[in-house]
């Protein structure tokens, strides 16, 4: 019997921002991301004689609603010479395109449950590349804890591996929902536009330094250096966005005032520091003794909130 698949979201704290081969989906960088226990997606595929269908939050979704994920299925069949019609059922923990990330645990949990169909003996490795075929980010998330998408130059060598799947870091990352909308601009396009700002190749030569500056702050058990780098390259990630030609952002009025209240809980002594994907979403990474205060300020400043406190969420798992 088939295992439904469990896939827990990840938020990169050094950004992937660019594709080298959109086709494959090889990235212009490496990235680093923190495998969150608060938001994942639930998969589970079947052969069927009947048409191939895909089900989200039990809702049977239309034709063009689910080519993406059916055109996704289908370079797995043709990779590994399989055939058959599929029923393949979601259940998405995490609000759909509003920065929170959601492809990764989508198709994560995807490429498990397609092996799993199958009856597909695949490595971590292999499996995070058949996630990355979907999307990017989904590399990462067969991993818990922290993990690592090394660039590589091919299919072969672009993959994510493990950094340390159980940190003994004091992180929490707390998930300000200010929206939850889909965002106006896709990730898809924001990084092919990203590219035409004067600064992009300059921080592109920076990945490297920060990549490894990012990887020693985890393994000196360094909480201050690593939300100073991610609070940097988020915020260096959202620079080459407003000064793409032409510009955009992802930033909503409550994104800045939810930066500012960051800052000023800071000034006052309570550390804390925030990282912002595609959408407009802030994170606040802080450790749990200061979570609570941080929480209750923005509760306070902010009507209605809603606020998810999430930590180190754990790689695939199998449910039944």
């Amino acid at each position: 019997m088939n295992k439904t698949v469990r896939a827990h979201t990840n938020i990169a704290l050094i950004k992937y921002w660019g594709k080298a081969d959109a086709q494959l989906r090889l990235p212009l960088m490496s990235s680093l991301s923190m495998t969150l226990d608060a938001f994942y997606t639930d998969t589970k595929i079947e052969k069927v004689t009947g048409p191939s269908q895909f089900y989200l939050n039990n809702e049977q979704q239309s034709a063009a609603a689910s080519q993406r994920v059916f055109t996704y299925l289908k370079k797995l069949q043709d990779r590994f010479q399989v055939t058959g019609n599929l029923i393949v059922k979601s259940i998405n923990h995490v609000p759909t395109s509003a920065g929170l990330a959601s492809s990764s645990s989508a198709f994560a949990a995807l490429a498990a449950a397609f092996c799993q169909c199958y009856e597909l003996e695949v490595t971590p490795e292999e499996l995070s590349r058949l996630a990355r075929i979907g999307s990017g980010s989904a590399s990462r998330s067969i991993y818990g804890g922290f993990a690592v998408w090394q660039k590589g130059d091919s299919d072969q060598t672009s993959y994510a591996y493990a950094l340390d799947e159980k940190p003994a870091m004091d992180l929490h990352l707390l998930a300000v929902e200010l929206n939850t909308k889909q965002k106006k601009i896709s990730s898809t396009h924001g990084m092919k536009d990203a590219q035409s700002s004067p600064f992009f190749k300059p921080w592109l030569k920076r990945n490297d330094l920060e990549l490894n500056e990012m990887i020693q702050a985890i393994k000196d058990n360094n909480f201050t250096a690593l939300g100073q780098l991610a609070e940097l390259n988020a915020n260096e990630m959202h620079a080459i966005n407003l000064t793409a030609q032409p510009e955009f952002t992802y930033f909503e009025p409550q994104t800045i005032q939810a930066i500012k209240l960051v800052e000023q809980l800071r000034a006052e002594g309570i550390e804390c520091y925030y990282t912002i994907d595609a959408g407009p979403n802030i994170k606040v990474l802080c450790q749990l003794r200061n979570s609570k205060e941080i929480i209750q300020r923005f509760s306070s400043e902010f009507n209605n909130v809603k606020i998810v406190n999430a930590s180190f969420g754990p790689g695939i798992t199998y449910l039944d």
